[in-house]
């Protein structure tokens, strides 16, 4: 009979107004499936992937936890739930690797146990941060035009025909583009100029199911 694998989760939202819950079910069925037991679940609630080791406490005791081989994979989610940058990511698997923890990232269905998953997995860390730089292009893309349109412009876009004026279409896209790319709340709204309370309820309605 072989051993039961020992597995740690990794879990991180880059903003407060998200929540870890969908990738622990989805990560807790997985092990189910496999006959792993979770032993350790470590998590960053509304920090920044781009944040070093140092301002993430989950990620550096899972990376503690690992060198004392308190588990024999780590899970998580999505490569870039280790790091918003190609180095955060690899300098994460180098260190895990030389712990002799397996990895399994579950929207790559890949596992670096293998030398072929292995740089399949570095090549997802590498289009994951090709990706977030296209967002941010699209975003600045996004502020240029709200920019350069005059207020009554914003205001005829944004009108509605019955009850409280909304943003500016262009406004709410650039806003939700940029929460999705991991930005906080305050710097959504000093960026793009609308108040805090606007970024929250377009926040609210990307979160309602």
């Amino acid at each position: 009979m072989s051993k039961i694998k020992r597995a740690g989760t990794y879990l991180r939202v880059s903003t407060d107004g998200q929540n870890t819950f969908n990738q622990r079910q989805v990560l807790t069925e997985v092990a189910e499936r496999r006959g792993w037991q979770i032993v350790q679940t470590y998590e960053d609630a509304g920090i920044s992937g781009s944040k070093g080791r140092d301002k993430r406490p989950g990620f550096d005791a899972m990376l503690k936890d690992a060198t004392r081989r308190r588990f024999d994979v780590l899970m998580f989610w999505s490569i870039d739930r280790l790091g918003r940058s190609t180095a955060a990511v690899a300098g994460a698997l180098v260190e895990l690797e030389a712990a002799g923890v397996a990895i399994y990232a579950d929207k790559e269905a890949m596992d670096a146990t293998t030398p072929h998953g292995k740089a399949m997995l570095q090549m997802a860390a590498v289009f994951a941060e090709l990706e977030r730089g296209v967002i941010r292009e699209r975003v600045m893309a996004g502020l240029e035009r709200v920019k350069a349109e005059t207020p009554a412009q914003r205001r005829a876009k944004g009108k509605k025909d019955h009850g409280r004026p909304r943003i500016a279409a262009d406004t709410e896209k650039a806003i939700r583009t940029a929460l999705a790319s991991g930005a906080g709340k305050l710097k959504v709204a000093r960026t793009i100029g609308v108040g805090v309370s606007t970024v929250m309820r377009v926040s609210r309605e990307m979160a309602a199911p």
